[in-house]
């Protein structure tokens, strides 16, 4: 299948939209972008843009930016919110064929999209079609093995192999950076919107009366979460590797 339905995003996005407001109140994510993949005057390409959450915060920096989206509803709600800058282009494709010409940009940035472990190498073999020589694919996912989030995931995939995913990105010349986040919701009826949008029935209730015993005796009404990350960043070779005549491989 060329495309797999997102659970969440596709049919409830303006919970999704709490969601992503909810996400990494503290930056974690992108000081860690900012210090490993640096984006400044970069050509970037957003896989798996949703509604175009992600891409002002991109656009600050890159000279240019192109969200790439497979749903034609999240296509136009991305290209309605980004109308007017000229510095974001949002097209209609997917992480397979992105519409994009070989060697045009410097950076392919996908979170929590596409790209979860082992199948995904058709992707991956995009991703270096479309990056210029040095460019860096990241790819920005929930880690498993972070508590409480990590351990609701896995209730929801039983065949999830935390090890196995980590075995298949390091196999892939990744390097992996785990974060610790917090998200942060203004209320516990925003924190159940986004919960029971990303975990079946049975697993949702038991997130939500977890979260809430996490923030047990907190004043005020905000309410945080604990929730881990993995920044996986490769970098596409400057130059072509060949083998000397010894066999050892040598730069050109």
């Amino acid at each position: 299948m060329e495309v797999v339905p997102s659970p969440n995003i596709w049919y409830y996005p303006d919970a999704y939209e709490r969601e992503n407001k909810a996400q990494d109140v503290e930056g974690d994510i992108w000081a860690v972008l900012a210090e490993n993949v640096p984006m400044a005057g970069k050509d970037v390409v957003d896989v798996g843009c949703g509604a175009g959450f992600h891409l002002e915060r991109l656009a600050a920096t890159a000279s240019s930016v192109t969200g790439v989206e497979p749903h034609p509803p999240l296509v136009r709600r991305a290209g309605r919110r980004m109308a007017g800058n000229p510095k974001v282009t949002v097209r209609k494709g997917t992480a397979q064929r992105l519409p994009l010409a070989d060697a045009s940009v410097d950076v392919v940035h996908a979170r929590t999209a596409y790209f979860f472990g082992p199948g995904c190498d058709p992707g991956l073999r995009e991703a270096d079609r479309v990056l210029r020589r040095g460019g860096t694919l990241v790819i920005v996912d929930l880690d498993t093995r972070h508590r409480p989030y990590g351990d609701w995931m896995l209730a929801d995939l039983p065949h999830y192999d935390p090890d196995e995913v980590d075995e298949f990105f390091a196999a892939e010349g990744f390097r992996c950076h785990r974060v610790r986040t917090r998200w942060r919701f203004d209320d516990p009826a925003a924190m159940e919107s986004v919960l029971r949008i990303e975990f079946s029935a049975g697993v949702a209730r038991r997130a939500v009366a977890e979260t809430l015993r996490i923030n047990a005796g907190r004043d005020g009404s905000d309410l945080f979460l604990p929730v881990g990350y993995r920044v996986l960043v490769r970098d596409k070779p400057a130059g072509l590797i060949h083998s000397s005549v010894d066999g050892s491989p040598r730069m050109p």
